[in-house]
């Protein structure tokens, strides 16, 4: 019998090559951003359900958001190599590191994208798979190619694309849009700047190296924390009003209400000590107030039910 011991090292290799190529085109896609995404996408559903979403709908709807969102993230890499190399955050993604080459990643973020909306516009409908290419669009046209390279207001307009993944789920259980989508939609909107704003405090260095103009490069710290702490109190105060309407109950209320006084409280610390321990607290906590506030949207359509 031919001992086969040699040509064991060849496949392994050729294994672990695959797998770290697989890998580069997953970091592609940004799968932390979809998660989010998917989970403010699911409070619409639940919201407009005013309940347990069809577990069909709720599949599919996610399913073709995030290939859509991933789709997005890469022409994202394709588009933002240059900067990309200049910052030490980025320098060492696929792109900019040369692993996958500008070609693949623009023609890998347009074959998700027909995905995501041959999927949306064939099993859910067609508002919900005009609405995922509208996110991409605006995210890839407006933001990422225009406004993030030009004004210090890039991620106040550019953050209507990540608010729109609620609208897709509630466009996808009813098939229109009501008062309550927008109320989520807004939320989303007003909750980009004060996340995004903390996360440029962290890395303002590497912004400044990048030449791109945000909030902190341009108009300094102090300016910075104060808008957003702004923008924070505008963001609590929407989040409660959500109960104004009949999509939402005294669960999300209350749930809205205690994780927007943390959400001030931190805004506030900041504010007084602009440090960058304060920015990454905000920032971290930021994350996890959308996904409770969202979760705490879900939970209050199925107790009521």
């Amino acid at each position: 019998m031919l001992d086969q011991r040699p040509l064991a090292a060849p496949n392994l290799a050729k294994l672990a090559t695959a797998a770290k190529v697989a890998n580069d085109y997953l970091t592609l896609t940004k799968p932390p951003i979809i998660l989010l995404l998917l989970v403010t996408a699911l409070g619409g559903m639940f919201l407009a359900a005013q309940g347990f979403p069809s577990l069909r709908v709720a599949i599919l709807v996610c399913l073709g958001g995030a290939l859509g969102a991933g789709g997005a993230n890469a022409l994202n890499h394709f588009l933002d190599r240059d900067i990309d190399q200049l910052m030490s955050r980025t320098a060492q993604r696929p792109v900019p590191s040369q692993r996958i080459s500008r070609r693949d990643a623009f023609a890998f973020g347009i074959l998700l994208n027909l995905l995501a909306f041959l999927i949306l516009a064939a099993w859910v409908n067609l508002l919900a798979a005009i609405l995922t290419l509208a996110a991409t669009l605006f995210y890839i046209l407006v933001y990422t190619n225009w406004l993030k390279r030009t004004t210090p207001h890039n991620i106040v307009i550019g953050g209507a694309a990540g608010a729109i993944p609620p609208l897709v789920g509630w466009a996808g259980v009813t098939g229109g849009l009501d008062l309550p989508a927008l109320y989520l939609f807004t939320i989303v909107f007003f909750w980009t700047p004060p996340h995004f704003w903390a996360l440029a405090l962290l890395i303002q260095d590497d912004y400044q190296r990048a030449g791109i103009p945000m909030l902190p490069v341009v108009a300094g710290r102090e300016y910075t924390v104060l808008n957003i702490f702004l923008y924070s109190i505008v963001l609590a105060a929407l989040a409660m009003m959500l109960a104004i309407t009949p999509a939402a109950g005294w669960l999300y209320l209350g749930s809205a209400a205690l994780l927007g006084a943390v959400f001030l409280a931190l805004a506030w610390r900041l504010k007084r000590d602009p440090s960058t321990r304060h920015a990454k607290n905000l920032y971290l906590y930021s994350l996890l107030y959308l996904a409770l506030l969202f979760v705490a949207m879900m939970v209050d359509s199925t107790v009521r039910l």
